[in-house]
């Protein structure tokens, strides 16, 4: 029996010490998702300790002291992700609905083709800005039946689970499609009108993950993150960024990316909002994200129900307050030059790709 704790506590440290090495293979990356998951299984662990180790010398008491220390490490990553944290954005105050703007971000999962479900969540909640990520040409024509409402459109369907479409019942200007990083992998670029005539810079992304199926290395998603924040870092427009990032809210890359670009997450203090995977309650996480400039509040952010989809879609009102926030994460030395070596390592350029479309 002792063996076995040893054996499980060991494990247990190595898990929770792995993602602290910064390389970018996706063996180690991977380790930054289950923190919660290696939470339970370490108070588990603890209890176990404690029970089996009450009788034995005092020498053994260094596992449940390990493993205490390995559960607030994860606590410390995780906790901001719940209500026991102060919330970084403010509440939105009494406001206009002229100062409103609701994104809704969804990965539709290309092979899924329950569009009516999609369709009828859309009816419900009327978004202004709803991003499609996964969506090919099927998925194009299925929600032709929507332009009515949103007459403004970006379409980049693609047939590698990288299409990308933006519908938009507000204005679009300057829309492009970039590939930033990876020939295949696009990201849209646009400015919207608000309804109080306010002017907002939006960037929708979806970058590949570090898998044995996708990226060896992190190295490509993690760069792509961090070029733009740097080219959004100086400016004082409104700015969100949306987009299924394939990182958690809480990893050292994310936090980075928070940390360059001066935007704020309005999950902290609120909960995690996890939207992957659909199917496995035990195994979920924060994949798809909201980030914003500090000239929005939050009225309300939600995780809305499944429409066939490995993803939950994730539904965002913000409120433009402009003088109502004053507060974010910044970025030191150590961190800028974290980023400019993620950024230096990639070759970051623009590609064509086949029938990307503005309407």
């Amino acid at each position: 029996m002792i063996a076995t704790l040893i054996t499980l506590t060991v494990l247990f440290i190595a898990a929770t010490l792995i993602p602290i090495v910064r390389k970018s293979h996706w063996v180690i990356r991977v380790f930054d998702f289950p923190r919660v998951q290696l939470c339970t299984l370490g108070a588990s662990l603890l209890i176990w300790q404690i029970f089996i180790l009450s009788d034995k010398p005092n020498i053994f008491y260094v596992l449940p002291v390990l493993t205490l220390c390995a559960i607030i490490w994860h606590l410390l990553w995780i906790l901001p992700y719940t209500r026991c944290w102060p919330t970084e954005v403010k509440a939105a105050s009494k406001h206009s609905e002229l100062d409103e703007i609701t994104i809704l971000n969804t990965n539709v999962l290309m092979t899924n083709h329950n569009a009516k479900a999609l369709i009828e969540l859309i009816k419900t909640h009327k978004p202004d800005i709803i991003v499609t990520l996964e969506s090919d040409r099927w998925w194009e024509d299925a929600l032709k039946g929507i332009t009515k409402r949103y007459p403004y459109r970006v379409n980049c369907p693609l047939d590698n689970l990288y299409g990308m479409h933006v519908f938009s019942a507000l204005p679009i200007s300057d829309e492009r499609i970039e590939f930033l990083v990876e020939q295949y992998v696009p990201s849209i670029h646009a400015s919207f009108t608000l309804k109080n005539g306010v002017k907002l810079q939006a960037h929708f992304l979806h970058p590949a993950p570090p898998s044995p199926s996708e990226n060896t290395y992190s190295s490509e998603r993690d760069a792509e993150l961090i070029v733009v924040a740097k080219k959004i870092a100086k400016s004082k427009q409104p700015i969100l960024v949306s987009g299924d990032l394939n990182d958690v809210a809480w990893s050292y890359t994310t936090r980075l990316f928070r940390k360059i670009s001066g935007l704020l997450d309005p999950r902290i203090g609120r909960g995690m909002f996890n939207t992957f995977h659909t199917k496995y309650w035990f195994a979920r996480w924060p994949l798809d994200h909201m980030f914003h400039s500090e000239h929005f509040t939050l009225h309300k952010i939600t995780r809305l129900a499944c429409i066939g989809s490995d993803h939950f879609p994730l539904l965002t009102t913000l409120v433009y307050e402009p003088k109502s926030q004053d507060s974010h994460v910044d970025a030191d030395k150590e961190d800028k030059e974290t980023a400019d070596h993620l950024t230096q390592k990639e070759s970051v350029t623009t590609h064509d790709v086949p029938k990307p479309s503005t309407q």
